[in-house]
């Protein structure tokens, strides 16, 4: 049962103690698997004005690969249990997070050059630029329509980053899917 929709959604995420955020407001692809089973497909548009640290990853990006930064792609499987979130781009930067309520789940993220894994030095890292980052799930709450194939309209997920046992923010991701 593969049925395939396309929905404008608005993908937010906020730190609850940090100085953290970002809306991404555009098209995606959803996927029906089974009836409370999702797949979510995004493309994250360039962005032309740019924040000030914005700006300095896309020059960063640049210079290291000689060409201007390309669309990243957001890739999320969602069920009422469990969300798996994957951001695959342009070659220097993607992650994983891995979300259950009441789970300490792994966020994983992967620098693809040299020049930036050598520019932190922590343990999490290992020599394929790969940092792993546990991430405790307080609230998972998917909202599905009343139609009859119960599409997702809402997903919010609450959950703390931590390295060891350094809680390093707790934040709030939204994803709101209008039909």
């Amino acid at each position: 049962m593969l049925t395939q929709h396309h929905k404008t959604v608005c993908l937010s995420l906020t730190s609850f103690d940090l100085p953290i955020g970002s809306t991404l407001e555009t098209s995606a692809t959803l996927y029906q698997k089974e009836r409370d089973r999702f797949h979510i497909l995004l493309t994250e548009p360039l962005v032309e004005e740019a924040q000030p640290f914005a700006q300095q990853i896309a020059a960063w990006e640049t210079s290291v690969s000689g060409s201007p930064a390309t669309p990243r792609l957001l890739w999320l499987e969602v069920s009422p249990y469990r969300v798996t979130m994957t951001m695959q781009g342009n070659g220097k930067f993607s992650y994983r997070h891995f979300w259950e309520q009441g789970v300490y789940g792994v966020s994983r993220y992967w620098l693809q050059t040299e020049t930036m894994v050598g520019m932190l030095s922590t343990r999490n890292i290992n020599n394929s630029g790969q940092i792993r980052l546990r991430n405790y799930t307080r609230s998972l709450v998917l909202r599905q329509s009343d139609l009859p194939e119960h599409l997702p309209e809402h997903l919010r997920i609450e959950y703390e980053l931590w390295s060891d046992k350094i809680q390093i923010g707790q934040y709030v991701m939204n994803l709101e899917i209008h039909h």
